[in-house]
């Protein structure tokens, strides 16, 4: 077996800002208050600064951190599937389903944040952009936002039985990578990029666009 560097330290560090953020998130909304909600709210533009930058670097960050490197076709997510029933070698970065679990964290979290922008509990809570739309139609956005986070909590619940999955049943060591970004492999791999310089100007963008969204519109 051979180490092979597979996760960029720009993706790790998204993966587990990502992890405390949304913790942070989830217990300020359910707790409330008048601190508890300033940040709630911060941790939201945060939230939502981290996902806009992770969908840019889906498309210019290190190869297994692309989009073009793990989204395949319904056949091959099929077909994925029904090989988990033989033993395996643990694959090179993201696997077809793991890729659908990316997707659909990083949809759920941009409606998440995008619907809280528009929020108006009538108590605490009032979106920056609220103003932008009707009373009612805030009100059926802060709905959305509100049923939204349970969804959130299935696909977390979800990504951590698929986690324990790997790690206790196939014996892939799936959680070291995303620590260290390295990993053992019995092929040659092709070497990672890690410009870190990207990533930071990359966030630097997408925080300077939630800053402006937030204090301007």
């Amino acid at each position: 077996m051979k180490k092979a560097f597979v996760w960029d330290l720009p993706t790790r560090l998204f993966h587990w800002a990502l992890v405390i953020l949304v913790g942070i998130s989830f217990y300020t909304g359910s707790t409330g208050g008048f601190v508890e909600m300033d940040y709630h709210m911060y941790a939201g533009y945060a939230i939502l600064s981290l996902v806009l930058f992770r969908i840019l670097w889906g498309f210019i960050g290190s190869d297994h951190s692309r989009f073009i490197h793990f989204i395949r076709s319904p056949g091959v997510i099929l077909a994925y599937t029904r090989s988990l029933r033989i033993p395996s070698e643990p694959r090179v970065g993201h696997n077809p389903l793991g890729a659908l679990s990316i997707i659909a964290m990083l949809s759920v979290l941009l409606l998440q944040v995008g619907t809280g922008l528009f929020a108006n509990d009538d108590i605490l809570l009032e979106g920056p952009l609220s103003h932008l739309v009707s009373y009612d139609t805030s009100r059926q956005l802060t709905a959305i936002h509100k049923t939204n986070r349970w969804i959130i909590v299935g696909l977390i619940a979800l990504h951590l039985l698929a986690v324990t999955y790997y790690q206790v049943i196939r014996k892939h060591n799936i959680i070291q990578p995303m620590i260290t970004g390295w990993m053992k492999v019995s092929q040659d791999i092709p070497a990672q990029r890690n410009n870190r310089l990207l990533a930071i100007v990359t966030l630097g963008l997408t925080s300077g666009f939630v800053y402006y969204l937030v204090n301007f519109v």
